[in-house]
């Protein structure tokens, strides 16, 4: 026995310099597996692994925790930057509706409050009844107060705009900035929707009531039937394909950035041409 207390104060005094401190699991196992080691080699030299095995292993060990450590730096590289995109989506969405709402109080000739007032609405209605219905907290424009800040500019400028060069706001003006919003809006209903795991068409819906809410609101306020409802024109329809390509890219386990681009492109797109070849769905006839 004092042979082997010998061989062990010897083995482990010499790789002192290279063994950690005992301050995690990990390290605690290698240094049994090590002593386990030492007792081994003084019983049976010929088969056992001795010391010089431990080091080989802690190094070995300690490169494929710096190779899993690298991997896991850049899946969160890559996270963050799909979350930015998603930001970047939701600032977008913002700041279309709320131009097509401040051209809509422009048009309604609503003074600078109810410019505002339409325009904060527009930009900010569908998303808060997206955080209402998926149970989020702080809302977004909370979470994200620039935002305010930001619709509060535009509008402060737009109405500059306006009146100094005697801009005619027409229902057409109106309809490109609301296409837009309506493609990056239903784009982060969906996203969102689905990453709090809902089932497909709750997503898709919960995409189209984020994309449409926003006008529904801005039209109402400013004393027009929604023109959502009223407009044969494919409109809620457009939010409903681009929110079930969405989906089908999700399933497909598609990088979140391409679904989001996709869902914007078609949802935008079919809503434009659709006003552009003038599209219209069928009357209800009674």
């Amino acid at each position: 026995m004092e042979k082997f207390e010998a061989a062990v104060h010897s083995d482990v005094t010499t790789k002192a310099d290279v063994v950690p401190a005992l301050d995690d699991p990990a390290t605690t196992r290698w240094a049994m597996w090590c002593a386990t080691g030492v007792w081994n080699a003084w019983t049976n030299p010929a088969t056992s692994a001795g010391p010089s095995d431990c080091l080989a292993t802690q190094t070995d060990t300690r490169q494929a925790t710096a190779a899993a450590s690298m991997d896991n730096r850049a899946m969160l590289e890559i996270a963050s930057w799909g979350e930015t995109l998603r930001l970047l989506v939701e600032l977008g969405g913002t700041a279309a509706f709320a131009v097509s709402g401040l051209l809509e109080a422009a048009r309604k000739r609503l003074d600078a409050v109810g410019v505002c007032v339409v325009a904060f609405l527009t930009a900010f209605g569908g998303g808060t009844l997206r955080d209402l219905l998926l149970d989020r907290r702080p809302f977004f424009w909370v979470e994200h107060v620039e935002l305010l800040w930001g619709v509060l500019a535009l509008c402060v400028l737009a109405m500059l705009f306006l009146r100094q060069h005697h801009f005619e706001v027409t229902e057409k003006a109106i309809q490109w900035p609301d296409a837009l919003g309506l493609g990056l809006f239903t784009a982060t209903g969906v996203h969102l929707a689905l990453d709090a795991q809902m089932p497909l068409l709750v997503a898709v819906l919960l995409g189209v009531t984020t994309g449409v809410f926003g006008g529904v609101l801005r039209d109402m306020v400013c004393n027009e039937v929604p023109s959502a409802f009223r407009d044969h024109r494919p409109y809620a329809v457009c939010a409903f394909a681009g929110g079930w390509l969405y989906a089908g890219l999700w399933l497909l386990d598609t990088p979140g950035w391409t679904a989001l681009v996709a869902c914007v492109a078609v949802t935008a797109g079919l809503r434009l041409v659709a006003l552009w070849r003038n599209w219209e769905l069928p009357a209800w006839q009674v």
